[in-house]
């Protein structure tokens, strides 16, 4: 049974863009975050790649995701849920970022704006 809004959700900033390089609060893409300078991978889900799109329309969609996500981690407290792995290969933390028990890379997919991740790359274009 999903939590009520805002319960538990203690973590909280202001977030801009990082298209590239590190940042201590900012929104990389539609699946990766900083936090508190921190890189954090969003585990369950893909979104569309920004840097180095391999299709225009893939290009657009990722454009979309990094907005929404972006918006979603500035509308309020929200919790990061760890997996049953701490990093990834590239060293980014993986997490599952929920408010009041929702995964907000959830809102994304029922949006369109990601696919729940199942591993590996898959294509966009």
């Amino acid at each position: 049974m999903p939590r009520a809004a805002g319960s538990g959700d203690s973590e909280r900033a202001s977030f801009t863009f990082c298209h590239a390089g590190g940042g201590t609060n900012c929104v990389v893409d539609g699946d990766t975050i900083y936090y508190r300078g921190t890189k954090i991978r969003i585990a369950d889900i893909d979104t569309p790649e920004t840097h180095e799109p391999r299709c225009p329309q893939e290009a657009a969609l990722g454009k979309q995701a990094t907005q929404r996500m972006h918006a979603l981690v500035n509308s309020g407290p929200f919790s990061l849920e760890s997996i049953d792995r701490d990093e990834d290969r590239f060293g980014r933390k993986l997490r599952i970022l929920t408010r009041g028990g929702q995964s907000l890379g959830g809102i994304l997919v029922d949006e369109g704006l990601a696919r729940w991740y199942q591993g590996g790359r898959r294509p966009w274009c």
